[in-house]
């Protein structure tokens, strides 16, 4: 059965199929052909809140790096193109409440729908 894993801030990105890289504090369990479940909201859905499954993708890839790591390609494959790393990290660490030298899991998907 895979994993659920929220995607409520790049949801555009994933409906879109334009992302297929993403960093996430933990997720040290994970591993290279791993299923994933990518959902809008999976933690604090109000009782008998239906669970939005957006996309089934299989992990090709897993490593641990710091945050501050991020190449352009890698913000473009974050679903953010526009973007520069400064801009991503900023974002990051705003939304996740951590430091530019965090380390973080770097997770690299295809999709299978």
């Amino acid at each position: 059965m895979p994993r659920l894993m929220a995607v409520s801030l790049t949801e555009q990105q994933v409906r879109a199929r334009t992302k297929t890289v993403t960093r996430r504090a933990g997720w040290r369990m994970l591993r290279p052909g791993d299923r994933l479940t990518l959902c809008k909201k999976v933690m604090g859905r109000r009782r008998g809140e239906p669970l939005d499954r957006i996309a089934l993708v299989e992990v090709i890839s897993v490593r641990r790096e710091p945050l501050n790591a991020i190449t352009p390609a890698d913000v473009a494959a974050e679903g953010f193109p526009q973007w520069t790393p400064a801009q991503f990290v900023a974002f990051f660490c705003h939304t996740h409440r951590c430091q530019p030298g965090s380390e973080v899991a770097r997770i690299e998907w295809r999709y299978l729908d």
